[in-house]
């Protein structure tokens, strides 16, 4: 596992499900390739929807730009190893 090693760029999570977001995607590059993006995006997705309910959204890579809505304090954005990870959950515009 590669706890303790990632850092935090910007959230509004609760530090516990921090926590969970990071732990999440530490065991998903335990079980697929780095290059897997998308299976290691689905796996902490599906971690999120079963512990928090559904309506989580996974964007992981090493490149991406965003622009997104979502409900407050559902956000946090990440770097794990040479990936960038970007969790939330979604929101209707105001």
């Amino acid at each position: 596992m590669l706890e303790g090693k990632a850092r935090v760029e910007d959230t509004d999570m609760p530090m516990k499900m921090q926590i969970h977001a990071m732990t999440s995607a530490s065991q998903a590059l335990d079980l697929y390739d780095v290059v897997d993006c998308k299976s290691i995006a689905a796996h902490i997705k599906k971690e999120f929807d079963l512990k928090h309910g559904g309506g989580w959204q996974c964007v992981v890579g090493s490149n991406f730009g965003c622009f997104f809505t979502h409900s407050k304090g559902t956000f946090i954005y990440f770097t794990l190893e040479t990936l960038n990870f970007l969790i939330f959950k979604g929101a209707a515009s105001p």
